[in-house]
């Protein structure tokens, strides 16, 4: 599986930006995906997850209630749309995908199956 990142950009605080990641591969449906970013200087954290399914999803506190992750079985894309933005989420935001773990279990980066290349968001204060 090969997972390619688009959507940053840079955006003033309380504004929108849409993150999209094409997963390449027949086994799309199979992998639980996820979403996690790194600011400067600071360790990578999960950020969202979605089920195979789509049913569940999973958000870190700091992003509840503004952020939504979502999963289009048929542009094998998982979306990240992110609302009400703020300084603090500026950050690299990567994509991940894995076949074996939970929802819960992407909390955990290590031993993810496969990554994708970083995507930069910039908020302005």
């Amino acid at each position: 599986v090969q997972l390619q990142a688009s959507g940053g950009g840079l955006v003033q605080a309380g504004g929108s930006l849409r993150l999209s990641c094409v997963a390449s591969g027949r086994t799309y449906r199979t992998y639980v995906l996820g979403w996690f970013r790194q600011a400067p200087g600071k360790e990578r954290e999960f950020v969202a997850a979605v089920s195979r399914s789509g049913g569940e999803a999973l958000y870190v506190d700091s992003v509840k209630g503004r952020f939504t992750i979502s999963r289009d079985g048929a542009k094998n894309t998982v979306v990240l749309q992110m609302n009400s933005l703020k300084p603090e989420d500026t950050a690299v935001y990567y994509c991940a995908a894995d076949r074996f773990k939970s929802v819960q279990g992407m909390t955990i980066s290590g031993g993810m199956d496969y990554w994708g290349k970083g995507t930069l968001v910039t908020v302005s204060s």
